[in-house]
């Protein structure tokens, strides 16, 4: 099940920070078809947050298809959002991996590993060369299908 953390002072809002890890859990694999999200009791619980948060981050889910309300039983995942290439076990995540643990021997925070990425990623998704459709990999070519 997953857990979520909400880090108050990121400046996005509660509940969009729910729905961003209900999509990176499934995208990891993490949450599969048929999986049951917690409940917003359980989430309140877990973050102090407030149940109308929850349930509006649910609502947002469910519009988006990725899951389903059950009265009475609670929500769960309707699809997956996975691809074997970002899985565990993925060659791509030890590569990532082995990256990230240079890049802390190297000195470098989490704020400065946050931005490099967020800079290689503009480059790569959205710069010169690395527009939708340009041959860049599967990502571009299903990016209409989820």
């Amino acid at each position: 099940m997953v857990e979520f953390r909400i880090d108050r002072r990121s400046g996005v809002a509660t509940y969009l920070q729910i729905v961003q890890q209900v999509k990176q859990a499934l995208r990891l694999g993490l949450l599969a078809p048929g999986d049951k999200l917690p409940t917003a009791k359980e989430v309140v619980a877990a973050t102090a947050i407030n149940p109308n948060t929850v349930l509006k981050a649910y609502r947002e889910l469910d519009r988006e298809g990725l899951v389903e309300a059950r009265p009475g039983l609670g929500t769960f995942v309707r699809r997956s959002l996975a691809r074997p290439q970002a899985a565990a076990d993925s060659p791509l995540r030890a590569e990532l991996t082995g990256w990230m643990e240079r890049a802390r021997e190297a000195g470098l925070e989490r704020e400065d590993v946050a931005a490099l990425l967020a800079s290689v990623l503009e480059e790569g998704f959205d710069g010169p060369g690395g527009s939708a459709g340009q041959g860049r990999g599967p990502r571009e070519t299903n990016k209409g299908s989820g």
